[in-house]
């Protein structure tokens, strides 16, 4: 039969062959013996086993082969003739009872978009070189093509709220009345299987796991990875008929270009490095995961919804929905580092990677990349300590905040901002094996792990014992200028002294709060003993902390700030890492102020908080709005102000055990407060 419009129709030639329902019967027993019912319809999602424990998609539901969730019913079985040329045009015709309305209908198949095999078979185009992306990753982009995420607003908006009615193809028609390309009905359908459809925790353990059927994973809108991938092809596949007229045998050129807009979609199974995935572990046996291909502006690109969808917490077995845009259309290159397929051509990649490499390669969690992250060193998953030391570099497309932990704790490391990364050094406490996890925040509010790394550590340094009490970051950073501490001198993170003292001055932003503690681990001690070695003095827009070392040793001096018209309470900031190895060091405290010790007074002696007994001691402040000044103790001496602006004075410690300096500030009253507390020493 030859049908012809014009000169510019398509000509087909067709061959009408009818067979009996006995002939057919006969001739279906040639067929796959080890291919499950149905699993050889193609097109209509068939995807039969693999003998690796990925099933592909089959198809399970008797003759309704667009997925509704009406009951099953059994019709008389259509006849379905398929006729090719040379050119690899397909033509499919089904006969059927008068009046019936057809329900399956082939995809056509071009040359262009579809080859066919030596029986005549179609299938999709398999990868080739013009889909392989260079590995390794080139920093341009976290997608295999060009996209805005902001063009897909009112697509997800539309497609995330889209309902099931009543099937499968009618659910993504409904999904398509926003989108008007293919890259846009992929999403479509993406959006919907991510906010939509559950991880079935308990089906994924089954040993036998028997294959999930789209009218199931729609009713129990719950599945496995394969019912992901599968559900995800079987959608892509519907688009052609959703996107086709009535269902009539029309030749003209409108209705073949509706047949072409058709999104090519398959099923990719392999090894994930996903739940339950232990660093270094080696892949064998039966695949355990399976997502997806399509082919979108002639190019393969490669998606998982069942990562994309949200995550299963390890300690409860619980799974979040918790959309994550990593997983679609995807960095060949990235992807590589979690998904290894059982075909090397479906890495989209040049060169391909071995699965050794896949293996030994650093695993990068999909938030590492989503907080813009680009790099790490080490770029190994395992480690080794040099003399008891790790060091730990990651780069950033943008300032960002990290935190650590080792064996759970955030111990024994340093870690120090950059503005394009971080660096951590990390001090393993014993000789063994050891995890380290790296955390960072990025734009939300929450941390993400983004690293976890295992050491091995040989040996121990038993001279660098970090303050528990070390919080993180160490020195000054972006984040501190951000909080109001400018120009510090002391840039650094560690700082060493010789005799226990030092002087730390920093620039403050006018309206800026500072405080300050001193940590060691000398056991629990009270907040303000951990201030009292630490004098605050304020020259204008700058702060100076004098420290006083109570002894030999390492301490964590902490770093907090408030703005004073806001409420709430001082913000951690950053630490130092104060070192003094002199054992002869034993300076005491400073002494105590009070809240009426002004930020603008300086205190120049006496700076010990412990004076000693029967003596005169001098004193000499600067004070600032006030009318009076004395000091007390066993009697009352007043202060003097001299020509320098200093109040000046002595005191006798005889007969005393507390020494106090007090100030008046309204010369018409005679009230008086304290500011600051000495104690005298007994011995």
């Amino acid at each position: 039969m030859e049908l012809k419009k014009d000169s510019n129709a398509v000509a087909i030639d067709m061959l009408l062959i009818v067979h009996s329902e006995k002939r057919r019967a006969a001739q279906s027993t040639h067929l796959d013996p080890q291919a499950e019912p149905d699993a050889r319809l193609q097109n209509g999602g068939g995807f039969q086993g693999v003998g690796n424990g990925i099933r592909k998609w089959q198809k399970l539901e008797g003759n309704d082969l667009h997925g509704n969730l009406a009951e099953k019913q059994h019709p008389q079985q259509p006849q379905v003739i398929t006729s090719y040329d040379n050119q690899g045009t397909q033509l499919t015709v089904e006969v059927h009872p008068r009046d019936a309305m057809p329900q399956f209908l082939k995809k056509f198949s071009l040359a262009k978009r579809l080859q066919g095999d030596k029986n005549g078979n179609t299938r999709p185009r398999q990868p080739g070189n013009k889909d392989a992306h260079a590995y390794p990753w080139d920093r341009s982009s976290l997608k295999s093509m060009p996209l805005d995420l902001q063009q897909f607003e009112k697509v997800d908006t539309y497609a995330s709220q889209v309902t099931v009615k009543s099937g499968l193809d009618e659910l993504v028609s409904d999904l398509l009345q926003e989108a008007h390309s293919d890259l846009e009905r992929v999403r479509a359908i993406w959006i919907w299987i991510c906010h939509h459809i559950e991880y079935d925790i308990e089906a994924a353990q089954e040993k036998d796991r028997q294959a999930f059927k789209p009218t199931d994973i729609l009713r129990t809108q719950k599945t496995n990875c394969d019912g992901y991938a599968g559900l995800f092809e079987r959608m892509c596949s519907s688009v052609d008929l959703c996107h086709m007229p009535s269902p009539k045998l029309e030749f003209a050129n409108s209705a073949l270009e509706s047949k072409i807009a058709g999104v090519q979609c398959m099923t990719v199974p392999g090894y994930s490095k996903g739940f339950g995935y232990q660093m270094g572990q080696s892949f064998s046996g039966e695949f355990d995961h399976a997502w997806n291909a399509v082919y979108l502006e002639g190019r393969w690109h490669l998606l998982d919804s069942t990562w994309g969808s949200g995550l299963v917490d390890k300690a409860t077995s619980k799974f979040t929905f918790l959309y994550n845009e990593f997983y679609f259309l995807t960095h060949p290159a990235l992807f590589i580092e979690d998904h290894f397929p059982d075909n090397k051509n479906w890495q989209l990649l040049k060169p391909p990677q071995s699965l050794r490499q896949f293996e030994n390669s650093m695993y990068h969690k999909s938030e590492f990349y989503n907080k813009g992250m680009l790099s790490a060193h080490p770029d190994v998953s395992m480690i080794r300590t040099v003399n008891g030391k790790a060091t730990i570099t990651i780069e950033s497309c943008a300032p960002t905040l990290f935190m650590f932990m080792l064996n759970g704790k955030q111990e024994h490391g340093l870690l120090s901002l950059r503005k394009n990364g971080m660096k951590l050094e990390v001090y393993p406490p014993t000789m063994g094996t050891h995890k380290l996890q790296i955390f960072a925040k990025g734009n939300s509010d929450l941390y993400s792990a983004v690293l976890e790394y295992t050491l091995n550590c040989n040996y121990v340094d038993l001279g660098v014992r970090l303050p528990a009490e070390l919080h993180q970051p160490v020195g000054p950073s972006w984040f501190s200028e951000q909080m109001g501490i400018l120009k510090p001198s002391h840039p650094d993170p560690v700082i060493h002294t010789r005799d226990g003292r030092c002087s730390i001055s920093l620039g403050v932003e006018e309206g800026t709060s500072v405080l300050a503690s001193l940590h060691g681990d000398d056991g629990p001690v009270t907040e303000e003993t951990q201030r009292r070695y630490i004098f605050q003095l304020h020259r204008e827009n700058r702060i100076e902390l004098r420290v006083q070392l109570p002894h030999a040793g390492r301490f964590a001096l902490k770093i907090f700030v408030k703005k004073r018209q806001e409420p709430g309470n001082y913000i951690f900031v950053f630490n130092y890492l104060l070192c003094c190895v002199n054992t002869k060091v034993n300076w005491p405290v400073f002494p105590e102020s009070f809240g009426n010790w002004g930020q603008d007074n300086e205190l120049l002696e006496p700076l010990s908080g412990v004076l000693p007994a029967n003596r005169n001691v001098p004193f000499k402040l600067k004070l600032h709005g006030v009318a009076k000044a004395l000091v007390k103790g066993q009697d009352t001496w007043p202060l003097t102000l001299n020509h320098e602006g200093y109040w000046e004075g002595s005191c006798s410690t005889a007969g005393c055990q507390e020494v106090y300096v007090m100030v008046l500030e309204n010369a018409n009253h005679n009230f008086y407060s304290y500011i600051l507390k000495y104690r005298v020493n007994t011995q």
